[in-house]
């Protein structure tokens, strides 16, 4: 089921979600090491997120970056929201997306705005749970924009017109 977006025809435009210092106890001491989190996204729907691990920043988010295109999604949207209600769970962090009405914004903390903005959703309310850890928020996201479902999906899924869904 799962269909590869292809990146480069695509213009993406990536942020650093967080940086850490990691370290390794080693015979020797500790190694240590850095681990970037990136977000990359077109504005228009598609959003990817990554995580890389090397000894210098710039080499960490370049792997971040190239790992977060690998994992690129599309999000259904209706108008400048999302179709419903959903849960995204990864870890222990779980973040509730909810549709708002036009005007409202992206009313989000940490990560998951930043997911929600490089996918471009315009209004929408999110409501972390559990974990705060910022890695773990904006995959959560992304598990939960990645669950979103159109009326037209579940039409086809269903085998019935839209009209007879929507009652």
């Amino acid at each position: 089921m799962r269909t590869n977006i292809d990146a480069s025809k695509l213009d993406l435009k990536e942020t650093i979600v967080n940086i850490r210092r990691v370290a390794k106890t080693v015979k020797g001491g500790r190694n240590m090491r850095f681990s970037v989190t990136v977000v990359v996204g077109d504005g228009e729907g598609y959003v990817g997120v990554g995580l890389g691990k090397a000894l210098e920043i710039p080499e960490a988010v370049r792997k971040a970056t190239e790992d977060a295109k690998k994992n690129l999604i599309y999000v259904p949207t209706v108008g400048t929201t999302i179709p419903h209600r959903n849960l995204g769970v990864f870890g222990a962090g779980k973040v509730l997306l909810m549709p708002a009405a036009e005007g409202t914004g992206v009313i989000a903390g940490s990560s998951v705005r930043t997911v929600l903005e490089a996918a471009g959703i315009k209004d929408v309310r999110a409501k972390s749970i559990g974990s705060n850890n910022t890695g773990n928020m904006a995959y959560a996201t992304l598990e939960g924009l990645k669950n979103l479902m159109t009326l037209d999906k579940v039409a086809k899924l269903r085998g019935k017109t839209k009209e007879e869904i929507f009652g």
